[in-house]
């Protein structure tokens, strides 16, 4: 069985590889993915701690986040395929073309 500092070293990467995804890249599928990302290490770490502590409530908090980012997904790919009918792009600095 790993150690709970495996978990937190791997959750700590992939929220780092996330942040700077988001902080990269122009893409809003990408910044999207990248976001993602950074939930399921939130969501690693939740899962993690409530192994090592005994408890459940981590991991049921864990489905609540879930749910949460499906119905954000939904709602962000309906967004941006709004978006893209419109501009014909879905680089984010287009985004501020839509005050137009």
């Amino acid at each position: 069985m790993l150690a709970i500092e495996n978990y937190l070293i791997l959750s700590a990467i992939l929220f780092a590889i996330g942040t700077i995804g988001v902080l990269t890249r122009r893409n809003a599928i990408v910044i999207f993915m990248c976001i993602e990302l950074m939930l399921n290490a939130v969501n690693l770490t939740f899962i993690a701690f409530s192994r090592h502590l005994g408890n459940i409530d981590g991991q049921v908090f864990v489905f609540f986040v879930m749910t949460v980012a499906a119905a954000e997904a939904a709602v962000g790919l309906a967004l941006m395929i709004a978006f893209f009918k419109n501009r014909e792009s879905i680089d984010v600095e287009d985004v501020n073309l839509m005050k137009l």
